[in-house]
């Protein structure tokens, strides 16, 4: 098996009421962990790489350890840029082997996000290779990503029957009140789902896409604070929230920095019971296997997709 495109990931998941994770990869421990984890629910994946991350660990590495899980997992796996920014990155991941590609251009005026995702959806077409694009912009800080409360907005749901004709994107990032990084909300979690049923009758069938969906699990800010770490105590999206977005339109949920702080959690607390300790392979074990459990609560709890590989 060869990496696939979410054509098909997606048609299943809209008709079947549940999401696909696209979880943010890093290195090899990370890819192992996940992909552990969804071979054992028979669950298919989306691994997704961002400019961060290909500056620090090279996009051919990280391809190769993904055609390695392919190899090792039988699974169903689409290789995925995440927010890519210009026309020339999603060109080179198209050209380097990815399945699918993001053109994050939601910080230019409506016309211009046009303009730029169509640009990239015409090059990826033509290569055989999938699009998403973000309409509406999410708060929040996580890697190149980082859009202050004021310059966040809403999707405005009059825009996307336009933004999709026009581009001839495959699936669409909306913002509906999650937020990139781990610590979201100071007071109750809210997401507008009176937006996504609105962007659901004007795009039947269409597949949406949710960034900013961290949880923050409390053991998990509870393990950093009490093994040097100072994380605020502001909360996530709760998963019951995550969970009915999945029955409706959203497709695909994006999955990084609950994978962060699982591999934080664990190898602090590591450290502070083995300070002596010098192998990575003590801590990166340990911190591979919160990793798998991380992510089989998310694919049984809040996506739904276990046994759909």
């Amino acid at each position: 098996m060869s990496l696939v495109t979410t054509t098909d990931m997606f048609k299943k998941a809209y008709a079947g009421g549940y999401a696909i994770g696209a979880f943010n990869v890093n290195n090899m421990e990370i890819i192992q962990g996940i992909v552990e984890a969804a071979k054992e629910e028979k669950a298919p994946l989306i691994l997704q790489v961002s400019s961060g991350a290909r500056k620090y660990a090279n996009p051919l590495y990280l391809r190769k350890l993904v055609e390695a899980a392919i190899e090792d997992s039988g699974l169903p796996i689409c290789l995925h840029l995440d927010h890519g920014d210009t026309f020339d990155l999603c060109k080179d991941c198209v050209e380097n082997g990815f399945t699918s590609v993001m053109i994050d251009a939601s910080h230019h005026s409506f016309a211009e996000n046009i303009k730029i995702t169509r640009n990239v959806v015409d090059y990826a077409h033509d290569h055989g290779v999938v699009v998403e694009a973000e309409l509406g912009r999410l708060a929040g800080i996580e890697d190149a990503v980082n859009v202050s409360e004021a310059d966040s907005s809403y999707t405005n749901p009059d825009q996307v029957q336009e933004f999709v004709s026009k581009t001839n994107v495959d699936s669409l990032a909306i913002a509906i009140g999650t937020s990139h990084g781990a610590f979201k909300f100071k007071g109750e979690p809210k997401l507008r789902f009176d937006i996504l049923e609105e962007v659901e009758k004007l795009l039947p069938g269409f597949p949406i896409v949710l960034h900013g969906a961290s949880s923050v699990p409390q053991q998990l800010v509870e393990m950093i604070n009490r093994y040097g770490g100072n994380m605020p105590g502001a909360r996530g999206v709760p998963e019951e929230m995550l969970r009915r977005a999945a029955t409706m339109a959203v497709c695909k949920i994006n999955i990084d920095s609950d994978l962060r702080m699982a591999v934080t959690g664990t190898v602090r607390k590591y450290f502070n019971d083995n300070p002596s300790h010098f192998d990575p392979r003590q801590y990166l074990g340990p911190a591979r296997a919160a990793i798998k459990e991380i992510v089989r609560h998310k694919i049984v709890n809040v996506l739904g997709c276990n046994g759909k590989a």
